[in-house]
């Protein structure tokens, strides 16, 4: 099992295929663009699926989140998915994604063996769209959303990140959207994720402000805390329910004590936190011959290593060198 010396066992692996992307999302990166990862840097189909039946066959891992960059810009995507699923035990299968091309994908991503799914959508405005995303693909994202929905992939997720001064306004208008469409929406407080680092907690749209705006329109009831478990997420019932709204506050109301996760990045770097400021190297024994025993020992070592917290609210805290990009959420 992967346990750390907090007493915390991470039984979910955030799964980054890429770290390319085809929006240009202003508190993720600039608007030129990043540098991408060579190709021979990341790790290949092969690659990955040992390391991840070693995580599930002999560490613990029950849950695998596909993320990126943008997933679905990975050749073979669905061969790896069903690569995953036919490991034993099964491990749940997810992904996060920004929807462009998932018209096309999520039948076969779902026939491959994926479970859940999770969709950015940060607005439902054409032109705010544009301003956050710089690129004019709101048809393509909603597209997405509800062909996952179509193919079985429901609930579907959507999360959001509220900008101030851009879509702040928008909070009781992206739950009406969701509520009205079957959708379970979260707000995600942004975090100092950004490759341009200008990140700021003033400009930051807190948890306490986006239940404020919400509760203005909807009566919001909070779920029972004790079944959240390790989910990032607070949920509330909206008018009575069934449906909820859910608000991951990791910078206000930070949930690391419970912290069940654990990252690897698509060249191979594993990492015990969203802002660790170092990584395990897996991709360079794993090339050179490492055995199984060798490679789950690196896994090891890397979660023992873990930190009570993320920092954030701590004087020193300095931003992971890689954004959210490299990483993968």
């Amino acid at each position: 099992m992967l346990t750390d010396s907090y007493g915390r066992t991470a039984t979910d692996l955030r799964v980054s295929l890429t770290d390319r992307c085809n929006l240009r999302c202003s508190y993720c990166m600039p608007a030129e663009g990043l540098d991408w990862l060579p190709k021979p840097e990341l790790l290949t189909d092969d690659e990955l699926v040992r390391l991840l039946d070693l995580a599930v066959t002999q560490l613990g891992i029950t849950e695998i989140r596909f993320t990126g960059g943008e997933p679905l810009l990975r050749r073979g995507l669905p061969g790896i998915v069903e690569r995953v699923a036919a490991m034993r035990p099964r491990p749940g299968i997810a992904m996060t994604t920004n929807g462009i091309g998932l018209d096309r994908l999520a039948g076969p991503l779902q026939a491959a063996g994926l479970d859940r799914i999770n969709v950015s959508l940060d607005t439902v405005s054409a032109s705010t769209f544009v301003k956050l995303a710089r690129r004019d693909r709101l048809a393509d994202v909603l597209a997405g959303i509800a062909a996952a929905a179509a193919a079985g992939l429901a609930p579907v997720k959507v999360n959001a990140v509220l900008m101030r001064g851009v879509n702040d306004h928008e909070a009781a208008e992206l739950l009406r959207f969701c509520l009205e469409h079957g959708y379970q929406l979260r707000f995600i407080e942004q975090m100092p994720l950004d490759a341009q680092h200008g990140w700021r907690r003033d400009e930051m749209v807190t948890a306490e402000e986006i239940l404020a705006a919400l509760s203005a329109e909807f009566v919001l009831d909070p779920g029972d805390e004790e079944l959240r478990g390790s989910a990032p997420a607070e949920t509330f019932l909206v008018n009575g329910g069934p449906q909820t709204v859910g608000i991951i506050a990791s910078v206000t109301r930070p949930f690391c004590g419970s912290c069940d996760r654990i990252r690897l990045t698509a060249d191979g770097q594993l990492r015990n936190c969203l802002f660790a400021r170092s990584e395990n190297d897996l991709r360079t024994p794993l090339r050179a011959g490492a055995s199984d025993a060798e490679l789950v020992a690196q896994w090891q070592s890397c979660i023992e290593a873990k930190l009570p917290g993320h920092g954030i609210n701590d004087p020193g805290f300095l931003q992971p060198a890689r954004p959210m990009s490299a990483i993968g959420g």
